[in-house]
């Protein structure tokens, strides 16, 4: 099952919340990412030690996402470095370790949480949130409804209509659509849908992603100008018409 909506957190000007993801394996950084964005906030990534200090700075992240092993220096060097100039940003370390005196060094040194690989995606997110709500995120005043050309989905009432003209879609199929309308003229892969949709575990099988986007495509593009494209070998990806 998809996970289920949350009520959407923000900066206090109502700006999204922004996140920096720091990971060498560029893979798990890219997943992380994606989820994040399906959160509605802006996110950076960085693959080194010193990008991400560097990042940081530009950036000026409201969390961080930190691997403990990186190919320069350690989490903790690149917490201590990023705290010199914002000592109360929130962050939460990623470990393959699972021993105890490495989570217990990470809290030490600053980290205010920190999850095992492997990982869940929702546990990720949910332990940014928590972090934030703390810190003092606020929660979103923003319309629940997402607008892409004439296509709109309201995500609290889950009615979808284009050009005015209710479309009736099952759960599966509102949730695609959703995770599509979030990232408009983004290319989403299959791994990537698969993920989201299905809570990242469907063993593998990839042509059912094809199949979804099938159905959607009959309720949503046709008899109109197509709005869901196929790019050979990469994805789809939503465009307004």
């Amino acid at each position: 099952m998809p996970a289920a909506a949350h009520t959407a957190l923000t900066r206090a000007d109502g700006s999204p919340l922004r996140v920096l993801v720091v990971d060498d394996e560029v893979n798990i950084a890219e997943l992380i990412s994606m989820a994040l964005r399906y959160e509605g906030w802006q996110v950076q990534m960085a693959h080194t030690g010193s990008r991400a200090v560097s990042v940081a700075k530009d950036f000026q992240p409201d969390a961080v996402v930190l691997d403990m092993m990186l190919p320069d220096f350690d989490g903790m060097e690149v917490l201590h470095r990023m705290r010199s100039t914002d000592p109360d940003v929130p962050v939460v370390f990623l470990t393959a370790r699972d021993a105890v005196e490495d989570r217990v060094a990470g809290l030490t040194a600053g980290g205010d949480d920190y999850v095992t690989k492997p990982f869940s995606l929702e546990e990720v997110v949910a332990r940014l949130r928590a972090l934030m709500r703390r810190a003092g995120a606020h929660k979103a005043t923003t319309s629940s409804t997402l607008v892409v050309g004439d296509l709109e989905l309201d995500e609290d009432s889950r009615e979808v209509s284009r050009s005015g003209q209710q479309i009736s879609l099952t759960a599966t199929e509102f949730e695609l659509l959703r995770f599509l309308m979030r990232n408009p003229r983004r290319v989403l892969s299959k791994a990537q849908i698969l993920d989201r949709v299905w809570n990242y575990d469907f063993g593998g099988q990839a042509n059912v992603v094809e199949l979804y986007i099938s159905y959607l495509r009959k309720k949503v593009d046709v008899g109109r100008e197509p709005m869901i494209h196929t790019m050979r070998g990469a994805g789809y990806v939503l465009k307004p018409a």
